[in-house]
């Protein structure tokens, strides 16, 4: 793999904590980026992914879609000499959970309406 082609990242948790830095090949999807974020979590955090689908990575701003490349995500600043591009990583668990949590919110409303229509 030619130098050129790697890309150095971090990932920077919602604590501040860092993962990586991490040489990259720039061809690398979002996706695998996404995975190994996963296998590398720290096992002492509250908040731990289950799948990819559960991490958003986002980078100068714009959240990162699966399907791209670093290639395609990397900001044209990132070119830093002996600088790691940060990506911000946020976790927002499966809708299965979530789907729990609004019970409260599904319960009915008792509301009294003292409306008068003339």
């Amino acid at each position: 793999m030619p130098e050129e082609d790697l890309v150095e990242l971090k990932f920077r948790l919602y604590d501040g904590s860092d993962i990586g830095p991490i040489r990259y090949s720039s061809s690398s999807t979002i996706a695998m980026l996404k995975e190994r974020i996963i296998s590398e979590w720290p096992r002492d955090k509250k908040i731990i992914p289950k799948v990819a689908n559960d991490v958003k990575l986002i980078s100068a701003g714009k959240i990162l879609e699966n399907n791209k490349t670093i290639a395609q995500c990397k900001p044209p600043f990132g070119e830093l000499p002996g600088g790691a591009i940060t990506m911000h990583v946020v976790v927002q668990p499966s809708s299965t959970k979530t789907k729990t949590e609004k019970k409260v919110d599904d319960l009915p409303k008792k509301t009294t309406c003292s409306c008068t229509i003339l």
